[in-house]
């Protein structure tokens, strides 16, 4: 299966869009070689703005430009975006509703080297729990450009979330999606993983070993986490029973939290749920990691073992 790393479909997505969409600016914070927003800063150099180590000031000045008229993208990792200028966005582009895209990368454990202070597991919790922020997590290349596609023509914040290494490429080319309206990937009837981003792969290789043991599991890709998609959610929750959760992100206030909300307030069934487990990670490689925090498709069978027999 080819892999492409969700940064580099996003600077592809940009480059391409920005030729269709004489709106459409770029912002980077010293960080576009590696945001992949270098693409569009070689074909459009006169609508991209290096701001500097200046992420605060990046999102401010998104804010105008969106103010302005303009379809502003700004870009950092995900840890100084949500966590740096929280503040800026939250008062300067969530509160005025402000047609800003804030496209995130170096999301999650696979950060891998640089380690805890640069693996952003909180931003997904941040940006869903900010009033008018819409929050896109693309599960591979194809969803990445179908994400970027929808915030160009979606009227407000959105938040997408990127990462770093090469993930299994899971949809072809022309993939569209509807902002809030989650893909179905396999069906079952036993139990339903709803996963995002790079776990949708695993969690499709869990469903595929766990269909060898007699069990069927739906698998639902759950790209956009807010707007959360409520009745998908509730309907496996009636049809299958029991439900997983799967994502590379603190298990508190991310997708897990999410699904449970809506479980809890609609179809109350068992939920188990795949994630970092509320601790910070640290340097190593990005499967290292990824094995040692028990985000594979191993751990999402076993949950699903788990999460039957409480069914």
């Amino acid at each position: 299966m080819s892999k492409i790393a969700t940064r580099d479909a996003y600077g592809k997505a940009l480059k391409k869009l920005g030729a269709e969409n004489k709106d459409i600016v770029v912002l980077d914070a010293d960080l576009s070689k590696s945001t992949k927003t270098s693409d569009f800063a070689a074909e459009f150099p006169d609508r991209f703005f290096n701001i500097g180590i200046a992420e605060a000031n990046m999102m401010g000045t998104a804010a105008g430009l969106a103010a302005a008229g303009k379809i502003p993208f700004a870009s950092t990792f995900a840890m100084f975006a949500t966590g740096r200028a929280f503040e800026q966005i939250r008062n300067s582009i969530a509160y005025t509703k402000l047609n800003v895209k804030i496209a995130a990368t170096h999301a999650g454990l696979t950060v891998g080297e640089d380690g805890a202070s640069h693996q952003a597991i909180e931003d997904i919790s941040l940006m869903r729990s900010v009033p008018n922020m819409t929050v896109l997590v693309p599960a591979d290349g194809p969803e990445t450009e179908a994400c970027v596609r929808a915030a160009v023509d979606f009227k407000g914040p959105v938040y997408i979330r990127l990462g770093r290494p090469g993930v299994p490429v899971l949809n072809g080319e022309g993939y569209k999606l509807t902002i809030g309206k989650a893909v179905t990937m396999r069906d079952g009837k036993d139990v339903t993983v709803i996963a995002t981003g790079i776990m949708v792969s695993m969690a499709l290789e869990a469903a595929e070993t766990l269909s060898g043991e007699g069990i069927s599991v739906r698998v639902i890709n759950m790209h956009t986490i807010k707007p959360i998609d409520a009745e998908a959610i509730v309907t496996a929750a009636r049809e299958t029973g029991a439900i997983v959760t799967a994502e590379e992100h603190n298990i508190i206030g991310g997708l897990g939290s999410a699904v449970a909300e809506v479980v809890v307030e609609n179809c109350p069934v068992p939920v188990e749920r795949v994630g970092v487990k509320d601790t910070f990670g640290e340097s190593g490689t990005p499967d290292d990691l990824l094995q040692k925090y028990g985000l594979t498709a191993g751990e999402i069978a076993a949950a699903v073992k788990k999460v039957l027999g409480r069914k």
